[in-house]
């Protein structure tokens, strides 16, 4: 039915404007896709929602608000209107989800109007959808922007932060930076909010305010009607179930968490310098277990096994030989690069104190790690770093899923049983009736799937496809292809790997060392996403350099 819907684009295109011309603007309640409902008018709401998701939405409170009128922003450009719950007047049938008139009373963005441009509205600010937000033409769509954050963190380099080699802020960039129409066109906004639930009858997402202080209810729940849907929502730390993980870990993927782990770092350098305390409880304090063998470990515990041997030496003396480092991994450290590459990193690493051990975390305790063979490691800091798997909000979607539970796309990264709606990045895999393999959780992946639905969303614009329901015959050209360029990772004291072949048996550079380091820094510094980062990054590796790292604690 998905699908036939689609096929009938053109003629639903053509009722969408005559009711318009007859009656003015579609009223926000209604569905874009029922054009039973929409040819009755201001008449009774017969559909029933269709969704994908309702996650924490049963109960809300709508409280009386009037219509409000979006800023121009200096642009003489006729906004899309903001619906408020005084607005609505439609009751749902009998039988209908009682959900259903909560979702009928949001305030939020009504569908757009013939005349106006297409809305692509986009979950998420990682490295796809920050792609894609650089990248779509803002002329031909308005964008709008849904995230519990309001930047993107230049993850390959986030573990630099935690250590003071690098500043917080040099890693990330505003959204509005990257696409400058969300803070000055009309009809484009970012909301610092989260989605809970997508109806895909109606073309609406379902949102929650990230902070409700001075809005009118707590939570405060509105809707956003789209005609393209991009879900790039990211994906979430892996902990297998295992107990005590969420509790008593430290994930590295956000700029909060790199705060969390310099600030306990830092705090347990100074507070085991108190008197009293015995020397095994000094040796738990400064133990950092960093559980994860993939490059963001091993990055980690190089750039802390670096901290140690050139600051921690010489500003904490009183404790310096208290402080260890122990990187627990269940098979073989970075098992992406070839054998060569995984020896020069296991190497490096020992000789510089950061101890390798094999073995399987069975629970987490407050104060210590139980492994599967019974041995029990305590630690004052630990940094959980196991992979990435599908979110909740992700495995609340009824859409057919790619191995891993991802969400499926087909080769053009649509999601099939839903019309208009793509999903790309670590939250998108390809359906298995495709053929292709689920591609890697890398910013790379991700960073190329946005270049390419820009490019996509533009050549279906071109044809008249970028209203809801309209793209069904679009040409949409050539299938999403994805080819790797190599990988990289720094194992500290100015040491990298460089692998740059398409897989470990293609033939190309594969070197570690100094050059490597070099080149590592390089790259990094010229993919960083502005100018404003790269002189930043540039000076603090420059600082670190000649002062040293930072070691205040703030906070």
């Amino acid at each position: 039915m998905a699908w036939s819907r689609i096929g009938r684009g053109s003629q639903l295109c053509q009722s969408l404007s005559r009711i318009v011309s007859e009656g003015g603007a579609t009223p926000a309640p209604f569905a874009l896709s029922n054009a039973t409902a929409l040819s009755r008018g201001h008449g009774q709401h017969v559909s029933s929602l269709h969704s994908l998701a309702f996650t924490g939405l049963a109960n809300r409170r709508a409280g009386a608000a009037h219509d409000v009128q979006p800023p121009s922003r200096g642009i003489n450009t006729t906004a899309p209107r903001l619906h408020s719950p005084a607005a609505v007047a439609v009751e749902p049938s009998d039988g209908e989800d009682p959900d259903g008139a909560a979702h009928l009373q949001m305030p939020g963005l009504g569908p757009t109007r013939p005349e106006d441009k297409p809305r692509v509205v986009v979950l998420g600010t990682g490295w796809a959808a920050c792609r894609l937000l650089k990248d779509v033409d803002t002329r031909t769509y308005d964008v709008v922007c849904v995230s519990p954050r309001n930047h993107m963190v230049f993850t390959p380099l986030l573990a630099s932060t935690c250590v003071g080699t690098l500043e917080f802020r040099s890693v990330v960039e505003p959204v509005n930076r990257i696409q400058s129409a969300l803070a000055t066109s009309p009809g484009s906004y970012f909301f610092l909010a989260t989605c809970s639930g997508i109806d895909t009858r109606k073309h609406e997402v379902y949102c929650t305010a990230a902070s409700s202080e001075g809005l009118p209810s707590d939570p405060y729940h509105f809707k956003i009607a789209y005609d393209k849907l991009v879900i790039a929502s990211g994906a979430e730390p892996l902990t297998f179930n295992i107990k005590g993980v969420e509790e008593n870990a430290i994930f590295l993927r956000e700029v909060s968490h790199a705060q969390e782990i310099r600030r306990k770092l830092l705090t347990n350098l100074m507070v085991s310098e108190n008197p009293g305390l015995s020397e095994e409880e000094k040796r738990r304090l400064l133990h950092c277990v960093v559980v994860g063998g993939g490059p963001t470990g091993v990055e980690f515990s190089g750039e802390l096994s670096d901290f140690i041997t050139r600051d921690v030496r010489e500003r904490y003396a009183h404790v310096k030989d208290y402080v260890r480092v122990t990187l627990i991994e269940a098979n073989e450290i970075l098992s992406s690069f070839d054998v060569g590459l995984r020896q020069y990193a296991t190497n490096h690493l020992s000789k510089y104190g950061v101890k390798l051990v094999r073995g399987i975390v069975k629970e987490v305790k407050p104060t210590e790690i139980i492994l599967t063979d019974g041995a029990h490691v305590p630690y004052g800091l630990l940094v959980w770093s196991t992979g990435v798997g599908p979110s909740k909000f992700v495995r609340s979607l009824g859409v057919p899923k790619s191995p891993g539970g991802r969400i499926g796309v087909d080769e053009w990264l649509r999601v099939p049983s839903a019309p208009d709606v793509f999903a790309l990045g670590d939250c998108a895999g390809f359906l298995e009736g495709t053929g292709r393999p689920v591609l890697p959780a890398l910013a790379q992946v991700a960073e190329r799937e946005g270049r390419y639905l820009a490019r996509l969303l533009g050549r279906v614009a071109a044809q008249s496809g970028g209203k809801a329901h309209c793209a069904g015959k679009a040409d949409l050209g050539e299938p999403f292809v994805y080819k790797h360029i190599g990988s990289m990772a720094s194992v500290g004291r100015y040491k990298a790997l460089v692998d740059l072949r398409e897989n470990k048996d293609a033939k190309g550079v594969s070197m570690a060392g100094f050059v490597s380091w070099l080149m590592w820094r390089s790259a990094y510094l010229t993919r960083v996403v502005s100018w404003r980062n790269r002189f930043y990054v540039a000076m603090n590796w420059a600082t670190t350099l000649v002062f040293g790292r930072d070691n205040t604690r703030i906070g």
